[in-house]
């Protein structure tokens, strides 16, 4: 008998006991709580209406916000999409996960003119996931969308990883199409019917009338991925009611590329000025850009709201915690007009940036009866606490080996939530970058891979100045140095992304 089965057939209700009190609301429903964790792509800090968005729709976020906790002080794991869904699903910062960048892995050929060529790098055999810590809890695990940790055939396919059940893009590139001509269940291509395939980076033809919108039907065709998601979600959640499920639901809204059915863009008609996107910055064109990009958070939120109604009519709204988060911060290209929304307001830089938006992004929490309705929290967090929370809220231990704190305190107003002594992350891309949050300040260093940068640490007082306007390193010397310890101690030794020693650089 598998060491997961033979949990699910004795060791359940032991399983619960170190938080009794948590998982008696449901008689006629699984003790353990179903976890539901939900991602966005590229989402921005203010982008849903209860983070101060005004011009884009999020109801069903809102409400969610309403009956459930907002965080104001959390932080993705990186600031762009593949290291961060890493620390999310290992419990690890970038400086010990194994995933720092979104890697391509140009050795396997022309990754992106050669469609064939599917997955980044991939998560080795024998990771500690969410995936697998949750199967070893005894829940039915599942991952829904986006993957970006491997591809078809190598170690770091999701039913490897942790995830009895997977559906979605396993590779990135390809997520920058929502009319994809196949997704992945489990190991099998699900062909889309009357999807054609047609190449995700190009410009709007030459020849044409940019003011013709029948000209831009070519960048759309039958059957548009996120539906899909939703409704494999919406089925596993149903197949597995009188379960314990984990479902890690990974949309790729609102990545580019500019896409989205008409019923929702209709949703926005006129309600923007707009002048067409011709796709001269890498992604496909689109008429009306402000309305798409609006259109399609908007319609994320709506599906959303259809998972919140099927928990409610299956009877596990109280016995089901449901988080929602996003990636990193919002992107700066492909006809995203991040100004206009104030996507990031009033944090300094967008993906790619460790600035504050680029890595501090929405986490909201949900559970009735259990998470305090209309709550918030300033506790400081990051992607990597969610595995020790997860682990107990699903009664077992954490391993030991993750650089997160649970925070289930939080969720649950206790008095005694521990506090993280700091949080670190290091990028390599975007000229190599490295970050420290310790208490009310934040350290950033820049240009680590760039000859010509300077590389001295900058330091900012997010209370006073949250839009890092003012470097105070000159300052604050004793700060300064603690900063640099933990960074010198934290800095990457990465056989694929080696920084150089912070000693030989100017500080």
């Amino acid at each position: 008998m598998k060491r997961r089965d033979f949990v699910r057939s004795i060791g359940m209700g032991a399983a619960s006991l170190s938080l009794p009190q948590l998982y008696t609301r449901c008689t006629q429903k699984p003790t353990s709580p179903n976890i539901i964790y939900i991602l966005a792509d590229d989402l921005g800090y203010a982008e849903l209406g209860s983070y101060g968005q005004s011009q884009i729709r999020t109801p069903h976020l809102d409400r969610m916000a309403n009956e459930g906790m907002q965080f104001s002080q959390h932080y993705a794991g990186s600031p762009v999409c593949a290291p961060s869904r890493c620390t999310l699903l290992t419990g690890l910062h970038t400086g010990h996960s194994y995933i720092r960048d979104n890697d391509e892995m140009r050795e396997r050929g022309d990754v992106w003119n050669d469609p064939k060529i599917e997955g980044q790098r991939p998560l080795p055999t024998g990771t500690m996931t969410l995936g697998t810590l949750m199967q070893e809890a005894g829940y039915t695990t599942a991952a829904i969308g986006k993957w970006g940790l491997g591809g078809p055939t190598d170690s770091g396919h999701p039913n490897d990883q942790g995830f009895d059940h997977w559906y979605g893009y396993l590779c990135q590139r390809q997520a920058h199409n929502y009319y994809p001509t196949h997704l992945w269940r489990n190991r099998e291509k699900h062909q889309l019917a009357g999807n054609t395939f047609f190449e995700a980076h190009q410009r709007f033809p030459k020849d044409q009338d940019p003011g013709e919108r029948n000209a831009y039907a070519q960048y759309s065709t039958n059957h548009y991925a996120p539906d899909l998601m939703t409704q494999e979600a919406l089925q596993f959640i149903h197949k597995n009611q009188d379960t314990p499920f984990f479902l890690y639901l990974a949309y790729p809204i609102p990545h580019l590329a500019l896409q989205v059915p008409e019923d929702s863009l209709e949703e926005y008609a006129d309600e923007f000025p707009e002048s067409p996107y011709l796709g001269d910055k890498g992604y496909l064109p689109h008429p009306t850009p402000r309305a798409a990009y609006a259109a399609m958070i908007t319609r994320l939120d709506r599906d959303i709201g259809r998972i919140f109604s099927l928990l409610k009519e299956l009877g596990l709204d109280e016995n089901t915690l449901v988080m929602f988060s996003s990636d990193n911060g919002p992107t700066y290209t492909g006809g995203a007009d991040t100004n206009f929304f104030k996507s990031a307001e009033p944090l300094r830089g967008l993906k790619g940036s460790l600035y504050e938006g680029g890595i501090r992004v929405p986490l909201i929490a949900r559970w009735p009866g259990q998470i305090r309705a209309g709550s918030s929290s300033s506790h400081i967090s990051a992607f990597w606490d969610v595995m020790p929370t997860l682990c107990d809220i699903a009664g077992r231990d954490a391993p030991k080996k993750t650089d997160g704190i649970s925070i289930l305190p939080t969720l649950l107003a206790k008095t005694h939530q521990p506090q993280p002594n700091y949080l670190y992350w290091e990028f390599p891309g975007y000229g190599g970058q490295q970050a420290v949050r310790m208490g009310n300040w934040k350290a950033v260093r820049t240009g680590l891979r760039r000859d010509d940068s300077d590389t001295s640490i900058q330091l900012y007082n997010l209370e006073a100045d949250i839009a890092e306007s003012s470097n105070l390193a000159g300052e604050n010397p004793d700060i300064l140095d603690q900063i640099q310890k933990i960074m010198t101690e934290g800095r990457s030794r990465s056989e694929y992304f080696p920084f150089p020693e912070i000693s030989s650089r100017k500080m």
